[in-house]
């Protein structure tokens, strides 16, 4: 088997590698709420318990990416209008914050070791997991259905979670040697959900262009017959 089948859409389309990704993402997500369990219990007992939804980042991009890849597992001939509606703005939100927050770990992870923060074990596992949140996003757009009204969604919901985050003070935890550079991380957070909402639309554009070559290539076939 050719390295590149591992990308193809007849492989991602295969019902093992799915349940596979569901089941790791879905643990994936479990875990990452109980890692936010502390700042979650503190943000519920000191501040407004609406801001307690924009707590939560990465493990809740791999939640709306867990129920994405419901929709591929369990596809309806008939969907109806709402649920499809739903259906693709979970998509869009499963792309966007999975590519976001998967580099934002990455990066803080790094930028800390940089300024002389100690990298464990565990620091190594965050940085292999987030970066296949944003390879396993980019491989999937392929098979989702959103478009460009819900990929707006999810850039508004997006920019807004940044908003909150850096406005009231609930961002993600941020090594020690990053607590004095709080200002450039929120500017580098918002400049990299907008990178990440580009990336997610060339994305999407490219699948549409494949969809239409494949189509163009069909209907020529058929003439042909």
């Amino acid at each position: 088997m050719k390295v590149s089948m591992l990308w193809s859409r007849y492989f991602l389309k295969q019902r093992w590698v799915l349940w596979s990704l569901f089941l790791t993402n879905s643990l994936g997500t479990i875990y990452g709420y109980y890692w936010y369990k502390y700042q979650l219990v503190d943000t519920w007992e000191h501040s407004p318990k609406w801001q307690i939804v924009f707590v939560p980042d990465s493990p809740t991009a791999s939640l709306f990416f867990s129920l994405a890849l419901l929709f591929l597992l369990f596809p309806m001939k008939k969907q109806k209008r709402w649920l499809s509606a739903i259906r693709v703005v979970i998509e869009a939100l499963a792309v966007v914050t999975s590519i976001k927050y998967g580099i934002w770990a990455c990066a803080m992870i790094l930028a800390g070791a940089y300024q002389g923060e100690p990298l464990i074990w565990q620091d190594w596992m965050l940085i292999s997991s987030h970066l296949a949140m944003a390879i396993e996003a980019v491989l999937f757009v392929r098979l989702f259905r959103f478009a460009g009204i819900s990929l707006c969604l999810a850039a508004a919901w997006t920019w807004l979670n940044d908003y909150v985050d850096y406005k009231y003070d609930v961002y993600p935890y941020l090594p020690q040697a990053l607590w004095d550079d709080v200002s450039a991380v929120s500017t580098f957070t918002i400049i990299l959900t907008g990178v990440s909402v580009v990336t997610a639309g060339i994305a999407y554009y490219y699948r549409l262009r494949q969809e239409r070559m494949m189509s163009g290539s069909s209907n020529k076939l058929n003439v042909k017959l």
